[in-house]
């Protein structure tokens, strides 16, 4: 698959909340998963840390009240995409919101590389 394939293969499974999918098909066994120092996530390397990551954000959320992305934007290896999200955390009272760019690169046909670029709030850094 090209890098817009892939791209595109992303999105539409993110918009189904086909998370676990995403992993599972677009993701290189070596994936790197970057999120901003002060959100209070670590970069993770490989799949079961990425998999982990994952359990430890569906561990956080109680509910998630709306999901959007944008329509991917590919470059050679590279494609980006905007994410936005209203979340019920648990044992908060107010939801949450995000707003994110998310960075992907892609080498020999899966992803090897994710980024995301975004304002930690209180809630995640505590």
């Amino acid at each position: 698959m090209t890098t817009q394939e892939i791209a595109e293969k992303l999105v539409n499974l993110c918009r189904a909340g086909k998370y676990e999918q995403v992993y599972l098909e677009l993701y290189a066994p070596e994936i790197v998963s970057k999120e901003p120092e002060e959100g209070g996530w670590k970069t993770t390397h490989g799949m079961d840390e990425l998999q982990a990551k994952g359990d430890q954000w569906r561990d956080m959320v109680e509910e998630v009240l709306e999901s959007e992305i944008s329509d991917p934007l590919a470059a050679d290896d590279y494609f980006t995409c905007r994410m936005r999200m209203k979340v019920k955390l648990k044992g908060f009272d107010e939801p949450s919101e995000w707003d994110e760019l998310c960075l992907y690169q892609v080498k020999d046909g899966k992803v090897v590389l994710e980024q995301f670029f975004y304002t930690p709030t209180t809630e995640m850094i505590e």
